[in-house]
């Protein structure tokens, strides 16, 4: 979310920034929500001089009390209840303003970074760099589901039953193998200095729409029934609304942070849930890194974090490649993102297993995260990526790493949480 006073001084940079984003719809918001601004502005402003004649008139009534002048008195009175009434008019209306300017702001566009490429959609996302060399074997690499089903690991159907499509049963050494991932995935960045976190699995309505778009918690977010909570679709949701209503220490910066949760979503709009797969799902856990930071370290960090994940992958044998998103495929919040996209033998290319984002003082404005520096206090930057999301990131692990027998290839680093197995032979 934009400061108000940044729309109001700069109407044309927002302005230019919807058309790079091609949300010319939004373009008249901008000249509405000043308007709107002013209005409320002029409100305060009233109301402030209302507030001060009340006070003046109050004094006044305690000295013609005590001269004797009764009437005179009584009409102080009187001007103090029209005074009262006026001032709870006024009130009401900053009141209907205020909530009215604060969900137009909540769709302005964040302003992008300049080095972001403009493009329409997904599309013409564009490809930074790869690291490995993508294999492609002599032999037909199975289906995710076939390679699991043939070392005896998952179970579709009975999951079918017990909650329909987009679940799953794991079993014996590929739920194993999942787990594996993840506790790699904490002790990795733990190596790398992060802090670990299981933070709750629920959060209040006031969490989410600080971290995300309105259009994005529709079609995300689980409501639980009769309560004001919300299922987590990422432990990102969890691990910013920590800081909310807060103010560090400008010293304590940055603070990095790494979390384990499960996540949930609804997938709506999405590409639909497959009946036969489990790249797109209703369930699962995930490894989620986190950076609170100064405004001015925060494309450091962006970096760091996307290279932790390409190292996560690559310490893994698995190629990857990095693709930044163009100016119409990022989201509202973020000022610069990045898919980390991992190399799929069986389909010749390569798919996303991660997203690293730069949000700027978007989330940090809407949930008041802020730093008390020498010269005040100022909104945190929040930054946000994954390391692992099995069983999407599964996928690419049994592709790379299935042989031509069907036997799985364990990797040395997830060797010792898999109890020194090596290979995962097929049933």
């Amino acid at each position: 979310m934009l400061d108000i006073k940044f729309v109001r001084n700069n109407p044309e940079v927002v302005k230019e920034n919807m058309k790079k984003k091609y949300q010319e719809e939004k373009l008249p918001l901008v000249d509405k929500v000043i308007a709107l601004d002013e209005e409320f502005r002029q409100a305060k402003t009233k109301g402030d001089e209302l507030r001060g004649d009340r006070n003046r008139i109050s004094k006044e009534i305690g000295g013609f009390m005590a001269k004797g002048e009764k009437d005179k008195a009584e009409e102080a009175k009187a001007k103090v209840v029209e005074v009262n009434k006026t001032l709870e008019d006024l009130q009401e209306k900053e009141r209907v303003l205020e909530k009215e300017i604060r969900d137009i702001m909540m769709v302005i566009p964040q302003i992008m970074d300049d080095t972001v490429p403009l493009g329409k959609d997904d599309t013409e996302n564009v490809e930074l760099e790869k690291f490995g060399e993508p294999r492609v074997p002599d032999y037909e690499i199975p289906y995710h589901i076939d390679i699991m089903e043939g070392v005896d690991g998952i179970d579709l159907e009975a999951a079918r039953k017990t909650s329909g499509n987009g679940f799953y049963y794991l079993k014996g050494d590929i739920a194993r193998l999942h787990s594996a991932i993840l506790s790699y995935a904490r002790d990795f960045m733990i190596d790398k200095g992060f802090t670990y976190y299981i933070p709750p699995f629920m959060i209040r309505s006031q969490v989410v729409t600080g971290v995300m778009s309105f259009e994005e918690m529709e079609d995300m977010m689980y409501k639980i029934e009769g309560e004001d909570l919300y299922l987590i679709g990422t432990s990102e949701h969890s691990m910013i609304g920590k800081f909310i209503d807060t103010l560090n220490p400008e010293e304590d910066m940055p603070l990095t942070l790494t979390s384990y949760s499960p996540c949930f979503r609804k997938e709506v709009g999405a590409h639909g849930i497959e009946e036969r797969g489990v790249y797109r799902i209703h369930q699962f856990e995930k490894q989620e890194m986190v950076v609170i930071c100064k405004p001015e370290d925060s494309p450091y960090w962006y970096d760091q974090l996307w290279q932790n994940t390409v190292d996560f992958f690559r310490s893994l044998d698995i190629p990857v490649r990095t693709l930044e998103c163009c100016s119409g495929d990022l989201a509202d919040l973020k000022v610069k993102s990045l898919d980390v996209e991992a190399w799929s033998p069986r389909q010749k290319k390569y798919f996303e297993v991660g997203s690293c984002s730069n949000l700027g003082d978007a989330q940090a404005r809407r949930l008041n995260i802020r730093l008390r520096g020498k010269d005040g206090n100022y909104f945190a930057h929040t930054l946000n990526n994954t390391v692992v999301a099995p069983p999407r990131m599964l996928i690419a692990f049994l592709e790379n790493m299935v042989q031509e027998d069907g036997s799985i290839l364990i990797p040395e680093p997830l060797q010792p949480y898999m109890g020194g197995l090596k290979v995962i032979h097929k049933k």
